[in-house]
């Protein structure tokens, strides 16, 4: 599973799937009300819940941080500037935290920490995302691919406190090239993994653009887990990157769309749920 090149393969046309007779993860299409009223009523041990998204370059963590955004709002948004074209080099370079606004005013009690994307010859520094895993880089941080950050450095934060500190892992994967991410793109996000591990951070895999990845699947989200190449997408990604099964999210974000779409929210809403819920629980079990 590699490439001999950092820039990302043409994307493929979806390809036809074979549907199976009984989906292998069960879904409620229509709790899309009840979710925003239980991520509405969250009251956390600590004031904020940091979630911190990484992986590939074109992986779409800044689409991924909109599509939450607009399912939130229930109409457009952007919160995140995104790429619309395709270099193989991260568009994101610094460090950024996203607060996510609620209908009818404030913000949740949760927050999405964006990084530079992992590129198989240069990109941010394994180093660094472990830093950001501790809450010792500030907001405004350019990466160095070349050097780590330093305590000399005025964006490093000496003192984090809880609030500071990442309380959920993200692992953004495309799935319409998962089979070809590069070696060492892999073993970069082993390694972060296994810091996240060790400091008993929770971690989910987000799979993204299942669109572009099943025919059947861009046609219809609903058959989403009736496909059997999503699936074999999701095994790929436990594979990996060794994530529990139940821990594995296929997502569509909004790309073309300009109205808000039932299914996109219903999907990335029950993912932003579970995450949710998984940093919450991490800092009452943790702090």
């Amino acid at each position: 599973m590699g490439t001999a090149s950092s820039k990302e393969a043409p994307t493929s046309p979806p390809v036809s799937t074979r549907e199976l007779k009984k989906p292998w993860r069960s879904v409620n299409w229509r709790e899309k009300e009840a979710i925003l009223k239980e991520l509405g009523d969250l009251r956390p041990s600590s004031n904020v819940l940091r979630i911190l998204l990484y992986g590939p370059v074109g992986a779409g963590k800044s689409c991924f941080i909109n599509s939450v955004q607009r399912a939130l709002l229930g109409r457009n948004a952007m919160v995140a500037l995104e790429n619309t074209e395709r270099f193989g080099k991260s568009f994101t370079r610094t460090i950024t935290t996203h607060k996510l606004k609620k209908r009818g005013g404030g913000h949740y009690p949760f927050v999405l920490t964006d990084i530079m994307g992992l590129e198989m010859d240069g990109g941010i520094l394994t180093e660094d995302i472990m830093k950001v895993l501790e809450g010792r880089i500030l907001d405004g941080y350019k990466f160095d691919s070349q050097a780590p950050i330093t305590w000399r450095n005025s964006k490093y934060n000496k003192n984090p406190s809880i609030c500071d500190k990442v309380h959920c892992l993200v692992s953004i994967i495309p799935a319409d090239s998962i089979s070809r991410m590069d070696h060492t793109v892999i073993d970069k996000m082993k390694a972060v993994r296994q810091k996240a591990g060790q400091m008993r951070i929770p971690q989910v895999i987000v799979l993204t653009k299942v669109d572009k990845t099943c025919e059947m699947v861009n046609k219809d989200l609903r058959k989403l887990f009736h496909s059997s190449k999503i699936k074999e997408k999701a095994e790929l990604g436990k594979h990996e990157l060794d994530i529990p099964w139940n821990n594995i999210y296929p997502v569509k974000n909004y790309h073309a769309e300009i109205i808000q779409d039932t299914d996109i929210d219903a999907l990335i809403l029950m993912t932003l749920r579970d995450i949710v819920n998984f940093a919450s629980d991490h800092v009452e079990d943790v702090y």
